[in-house]
């Protein structure tokens, strides 16, 4: 199928150098060109250019028209925890009521409350909840989503997330990619055995998780009163005798070692971040991992927002990730997740756009074929209502601008 998009106003985020991620001054260089058409063949990006060059639309099998507003790739949110069950707004009463986190996580709330709910809901009915999840994500404009275990905690429940994932992979249009997260949090059965647990992730779980091929990557939460850093190692290590490559939860709660062992041990990402030094920016310096900030959990909890401009000023690159979950970011907008960039962390529009997309495509492994307007990626883009500039799109994050989603080509 050959599709035309016609009448674009601007069309922004187009990279040509092959870069799979921006770091330092090039998160501020989003490439642009105005008054242009874009055409795609088989569900990629075939080539785009400027109004008067544009091919005679009876070529097309499809004609779409942007109405003169901007055309961008669509986002990438590579930290999800969309598979769950059931929701956890009896713990947002409680922090209402000035409850922490930690304190809900030690009364048995948390994470453990959903595995509970997890437990005590089948299959069918986890992928039902879950995909409508994933479906409002893409009506929203993301185009592809990484979505973890961890609210399983026993092997059989960690392997029916992950089969729950896998239908989802094979029943929505969009990118999607598998975490194990077994070490989310200490299952029940175990809690004051920690080592155990340990073992067991290490030497069933992962076992597991590779006989059926459902994860491509392990992640550990490693935070001040969940997985220390000898701990996730440990796991990093299992992980990686079977091909899965480390994501870690790091610096949420405190400043833990996460930053450090993930590098160490070639993680992709290291997310959270709330917490930093300068010693966790010296340490991503030269490595292949991407610093991946979580601000719906900032907005959501009240906790300080990433340093992303530290990161940035220093030479690295910034994704920035939904983390929709029911208990500390329960919303998968990221539209909103760029604007809290821009609002809370300071960063430009530009490099908001770049941390939403090409960063965050390269957070999940697929940012050579998605995150950029580029010929021969996937064709997963957004066309907006007309806008002046491209900050209009956070500055007014309630207006609904996004006028159409286009995955692989083809109009939601």
């Amino acid at each position: 199928m050959r599709h035309l998009v016609k009448n674009i106003g601007t069309l922004a985020g187009i990279l040509e150098d092959g870069s799979l991620r921006k770091e330092g001054t090039a998160m501020d260089a989003v490439g642009t060109l105005e008054n242009a058409y874009l055409t795609i063949e088989d569900g990629k990006i075939a080539g785009y250019g400027p109004s008067e060059e544009m091919p005679d639309e009876n070529a097309f099998d499809t004609v779409i028209d942007a109405g003169r507003g901007f055309v961008l790739p669509s986002f990438c949110d590579s930290h999800s925890h969309v598979v769950y069950a059931g929701s956890r707004d009896g713990e947002f009463l409680d922090k209402i009521n000035g409850l922490s986190y930690e304190e809900i996580a030690r009364r048995g709330g948390g994470i453990l409350n959903s595995a509970d709910l997890l437990h005590n809901t089948s299959e069918d009915e986890l992928y039902r909840q879950s995909v409508e999840r994933v479906r409002e994500v893409m009506r929203m404009g993301t185009g592809a989503l990484e979505i973890k275990s961890g609210y399983g905690l026993t092997t059989e429940d960690e392997l029916k997330m992950l089969r729950v994932i896998r239908r989802i992979k094979e029943n929505v249009p969009i990118i999607i990619k598998a975490t194990f997260l077994g070490a989310h949090d200490v299952g029940r059965a175990y809690r004051g055995r920690q080592a155990e647990y340990v073992r067991l992730v290490c030497s069933e779980m992962i076992p597991a998780v590779a006989a059926e091929g459902l994860a491509e990557f392990v992640d550990v939460f490693c935070d001040q009163g969940f997985f220390t850093t000898e701990e996730t190692a440990a796991i990093m290590e299992a992980g990686a005798k079977y091909g899965l490559r480390p994501k870690i939860h790091a610096n949420e709660l405190a400043v833990s070692g996460g930053v450090q062992v993930g590098v160490s041990h070639n993680a992709l990402s290291v997310d959270h971040l709330e917490r930093t030094t300068q010693a966790e920016i010296e340490s991503l310096k030269g490595s292949g991992t991407m610093p991946t900030m979580l601000p719906g959990a900032s907005f959501f909890l009240g906790m300080p927002y990433g340093a992303a401009k530290d990161y940035i000023k220093a030479g690295l690159g910034v994704a920035l990730a939904s983390d929709y979950n029911p208990g500390s970011s329960p919303s998968g907008n990221m539209r909103f997740v760029m604007a809290l960039g821009c609002i809370k962390m300071k960063l430009t529009p530009n490099q908001a756009l770049n941390a939403c997309t090409l960063n965050t495509a390269y957070a999940m492994g697929i940012s050579d074929m998605a995150g950029s307007v580029t010929k021969g990626k996937i064709a997963n883009l957004l066309v907006t209502a007309p806008m002046n500039s491209l900050a209009f799109l956070p500055y007014s994050y309630q207006t609904p601008l996004i006028r159409k989603v286009i995955v692989k080509g083809d109009v939601l």
